[in-house]
């Protein structure tokens, strides 16, 4: 059999599936699921749902489960996704959607007026976004939605995926609503207490190779710290030495970056002892990886900083830069400790205040 021929027939077999559920597909949602899906259908659990109690009663053995129900409609979605991860054997996939909130405002910027809009991206942006994460609202939030059309970014969703133990194998952006195939490749790993608030703690090394946990204003959706590895393996590393196309970035992540005020909560990390005003950038241990080896044990034997070296040196923000200017400013402080700390930090604030100086 000709493989154009085999793969209209295997086209004809996932829609019949599909319209047994009531629901229509297009033709590149179905060219999609084509390629994500294996030949044999037989062992694929296809489901329209968004209650775990489904995901308990599927019948076993299975290769793999397909869910049209959007993850907006979960009510929990982490306990969902654990669920669907118990129902899998290691290598096993899981085919999902959702509607990411940029898809969501561009869906109703075409159908409202400017004003209208704005008036309705503000309500839902407090209500169904803000709420759920306000102790005493989250309550009423629950209450009144039932947990359905849940604001909720590619970041957060992807993120939540990874900490439930699967691995992310193919995303497409189908008409407005994102596929997403995943693998499982471990059991759960979410923590008890993900990033989900304003105000967040990252683990960084600090002296001597100690992991502290840095304070920091969000700039990243919910679960983004789950992703850094398959950002890097999708996108590598930017001019600035961040990761480049991020799309784990809130819509003001961006400008509390560029005038530092995530930052400010570093103070904490000061005040305990754990940082200094002025020092190399604290940085995961996954980044620690990509830095030259002599650079590695210099930056071991000294506490992180608020104020990086390039910006008391007026470096650029480049990688390179950033990393020459750290060497740069380490050789500097094992002739002279003190003096090059109260110099370089004297100077940063010049080139914050008087050159405009900007976080990379």
């Amino acid at each position: 059999m000709r493989d154009g021929e085999y793969y209209l027939i295997e086209l004809h077999k996932i829609k019949s599936k599909i319209e047994f559920l009531n629901r229509s597909v297009s033709q590149e949602e179905l060219r999609i699921l084509c390629d994500w899906l294996p030949s044999n259908l037989s062992g694929v659990r296809l489901l329209d749902t968004t209650n775990g109690f489904n995901i308990d009663n599927l019948e076993e053995p299975l290769d793999g489960i397909l869910n049209l129900g959007k993850v907006n409609n979960i009510r929990f979605i982490n306990r969902f996704f654990i669920q669907v991860n118990e129902k899998l054997e290691n290598g096993q996939f899981y085919i999902g959607r959702f509607e990411s909130i940029k898809n969501r405002y561009l869906r109703k910027s075409r159908k409202l007026n400017p004003f209208h809009f704005s008036v309705v991206f503000l309500f839902e942006f407090l209500f169904l976004r803000i709420s759920p994460k306000i102790w005493g609202l989250k309550k009423m939030y629950f209450l009144v939605t039932r947990g359905r059309n849940r604001l909720l970014s590619e970041g957060e969703v992807l993120g939540r995926l990874v900490s439930c133990g699967f691995e992310i194998s193919g995303v497409a952006n189908i008409g407005g609503v994102h596929y997403f195939r995943v693998t499982k490749v471990s059991e759960p790993i979410v923590g008890e207490n993900p990033s989900y608030g304003p105000l967040i703690k990252l683990n960084r090394l600090g002296k001597n190779g100690k992991t502290i946990k840095v304070y920091k204003f969000r700039t990243m959706h919910p679960y983004a710290e789950y992703l850094h590895d398959y950002i890097l393996k999708l996108n590598g590393y930017a001019e600035t030495g961040k990761p480049a196309d991020d799309f784990r970035l809130t819509f003001y992540g961006p400008f509390l970056r560029r005038y530092w005020l995530d930052e400010l909560p570093q103070l904490i990390n000061v005040l305990k002892g754990e940082m200094r005003l002025l020092g190399v950038r604290p940085v995961s241990a996954r980044y620690f990886q990509d830095i030259p080896e002599e650079l590695q044990k210099l930056r071991l034997k000294h506490k992180p900083g608020c104020i990086p070296p390039y910006v008391a040196l007026n470096r650029k923000g480049s990688k390179e830069d950033v990393l020459f200017a750290e060497k740069e400013y380490l050789e500097m402080k094992e002739k002279s400790p003190f003096w090059t700390d109260i110099k370089l930090f004297f100077k940063s604030i010049y080139n914050i205040v008087f050159r405009n100086k900007r976080s990379a």
